[in-house]
């Protein structure tokens, strides 16, 4: 269980001056987060929405050492870092128990940095990874990233007379992920602070790579009211687009079934304006087509998750 009244006494390690967007789904989570562990950490963040408007020079609302990374690199970098932790603790020059924290978003994660983590994670480093996916490279535009749902329009791939937005499915990072074989794998979202605390203390106390995969509403790019940003990530979920679910050593647990209470991808999708063309006339094939395809996706993993 999550010490609500402990966790509340935890000094902030991301203070509140920073200038993400009003709602912003990635501050939330990153909070959520750093509350998993009350030992030191050290973070590498690859560039994207949360590194450029938490470090506008000469400010920094960080509270811990933090290193900036290109979009491509983190988990290099982060590499780097832990094994001169490593080294400098055999020697006896750090006595210290430090925790080591890489974050990229969808772009810096899916796409431009998958090889970087993909090598720390199989070189089997003690870094807790975070990808906090707000689909889409939203830092730089809103262009499409692989992480963008199927149907959504984006500054590259926008709705109109010849397309109807992304016309390929998001890519499935977690299950990319969990092919390492590494001990420890989930999915969370922000609304479920409990569930993602619990997910972030786990990821922190596991020797080696872990890693969690965050969704993050975005205001700018899905196009929604500010005020409706955990309504957002608890949709996600309760249409199953966004399963909750972690990997153990191999083995699966679901977090959270919403049973007969499941609602229509259609509940998430109507409230963001990035969807609104699908509900013109014309296109209920694609709406029927995400449909089945969060269908397919949620009973494979109720299947992995009862083996």
């Amino acid at each position: 269980m999550v010490n609500l009244k402990k966790l509340s006494k935890q000094p902030e390690r991301l203070a509140p001056g920073h200038r993400m967007c009003i709602g912003c789904g990635v501050t939330i989570g990153i909070r959520q987060i750093l509350r998993g562990t009350e030992k030191p950490v050290v973070i590498g963040n690859a560039t994207g929405c949360l590194e450029v408007c938490t470090t506008i020079y000469p400010y920094t609302a960080w509270k811990v050492p933090w290193i900036h990374n290109a979009f491509e690199n983190v988990g290099a970098t982060m590499s780097g870092v832990q094994t001169a932790y490593e080294v400098l603790k055999k020697k006896g020059k750090i006595d210290k128990d430090i925790k080591f924290l890489a974050i990229g978003g969808d772009g810096g994660t899916y796409d431009i940095g998958l090889q970087s983590m993909s090598g720390m994670l199989e070189r089997g480093h003690d870094v807790f990874y975070v990808c906090y996916d707000n689909e889409a490279y939203m830092n730089t535009g809103i262009q499409r990233s692989s992480a963008t749902p199927y149907g959504a329009s984006t500054k590259t791939a926008p709705a109109g007379k010849v397309k109807q937005g992304k016309e390929r499915f998001k890519k499935d990072l977690t299950k990319i992920v969990v092919a390492h074989n590494i001990p420890y794998v989930c999915q969370a979202a922000i609304h479920n602070y409990s569930d993602t605390i619990k997910k972030a203390q786990k990821a922190f106390k596991t020797y080696g790579p872990t890693f969690m995969n965050l969704l993050t509403p975005c205001t700018a790019g899905w196009v929604y009211p500010a005020e409706n940003t955990v309504e957002m990530s608890k949709l996600a979920t309760e249409t199953c687009f966004w399963p909750l679910y972690e990997i153990e050593n191999g083995k699966y647990t679901l977090n959270y079934d919403p049973g007969d209470k499941k609602k229509p991808i259609t509940d998430w999708l109507k409230t963001q304006r990035r969807f609104r063309h699908l509900f013109k006339p014309g296109n209920e094939k694609i709406l029927q087509e995400i449909q089945e395809h969060v269908d397919s996706e949620w009973e494979k993993l109720k299947k992995l998750c009862s083996e």
